[in-house]
């Protein structure tokens, strides 16, 4: 015999709730908000923070780029560059209830490693400008500096560096890197963080077809190295390394951009593909062999240990 019908009626699903289900799951997954919102709202965040600072620049430093670029004014434009991409991920960081650092600055061996990329990035630069030097793609001049002038410039050249290396590497392969990695996987975000990395170089005034896709190329390279150490340490320390030799040391063009105050003068001769013309050493096509080398190297080094692991970032194990 049946029992007494109830007169309790489920809750009806009215449309508003339907609506506001619909809206969760379009801005939310599993993990909180979804990767590709997240992404957009750092740029957005990004975006906002430097057009502030910019409008406020307006009124103390002129927004006409210098050629040759003197030390204080780089050093003016990459403090507020790196302090706005801290800021942003600091913001997506308490969002995420995340750590600052866990965005690629966390792991052991943090200055050994920072230490072994500056190493390798002058030595590799150096390794350029040698070959070069002997193909006869590039002269040099005689230095018009007087020495103590030189050297006080070249440590602050190389402060200056340091933060160039920490703003483009947290920019593109910190939190972007991390978070676009949850939603389409580590490599194809680095592939198109990598074309990102290379296209906020086109406003350079002397960068080249040659030199964006070599700046393309040296992305992916930072990102194996991300790959491969779990950190951005060795990659900032590379980037800080080649960037100081190339612009101070030898007095190249970096990316299509030349510095005031440098140890030695030199200028690209002869093929312009061979010596990287305007754009510099990074533009030549002998950096396709040179990155091919580091790249075996690091295989060799650290890759096959790291790749037998599943999940070498942690990404997963964290975000779980």
């Amino acid at each position: 015999m049946n029992g007494p019908i109830s007169t309790k009626q489920k809750p009806m699903d009215s449309p508003t709730n339907r609506s506001k289900r619909r809206l969760r799951w379009f801005f939310e997954g599993e993990r909180g908000l979804r990767t590709g919102w997240s992404a957009l709202l750092f740029v957005a965040i990004a975006l906002t923070l430097e057009a502030a600072v910019a409008s406020f620049q307006k009124q103390f430093v002129s927004s006409e780029l210098p050629n040759p670029i003197p030390l204080h004014f780089a050093f003016i434009q990459e403090t507020s560059q790196v302090l706005i991409v801290v800021a942003a991920t600091f913001v997506m960081a308490r969002i995420e209830r995340k750590n600052l650092l866990f965005y690629g600055y966390l792991g052991p061996h943090k200055l050994r490693r920072f230490t072994a990329g500056a190493v390798w990035g002058v030595t590799t630069l150096s390794a350029m400008i040698a070959t070069l030097y002997k193909a006869k793609a590039i002269t040099f001049d005689p230095v018009q500096a007087s020495s103590a002038n030189v050297w006080t410039a070249g440590v602050g050249w190389a402060f200056l560096f340091l933060l160039v290396g920490i703003f483009e590497e947290s920019l593109l392969r910190g939190y972007l890197q991390f978070t676009l990695s949850r939603g389409i996987g580590f490599w194809w975000s680095a592939c198109v963080l990598s074309v990102v990395f290379a296209l906020i170089h086109v406003g350079n005034g002397g960068e080249s077809l040659s030199g964006l896709v070599e700046l393309a190329l040296s992305g992916l390279f930072f990102c194996v190295s991300l790959w491969c150490t779990g950190s951005l340490w060795w990659a900032v320390g590379f980037h800080a390394g080649w960037d100081w030799a190339e612009s101070f040391l030898y007095g190249t063009p970096n990316s299509g951009l030349l510095m005031r105050d440098h140890l030695f003068a030199s200028r690209p001769v002869g093929d312009l593909r061979l010596s990287g013309g305007a754009s510099g050493p990074e533009a030549s096509l002998l950096m396709l062999p040179l990155y091919t080398t580091i790249l075996v190297g690091m295989w060799i080094w650290w890759g096959r240990r790291r790749s037998a692991l599943p999940d070498p970032l942690g990404i997963e194990k964290q975000w779980n």
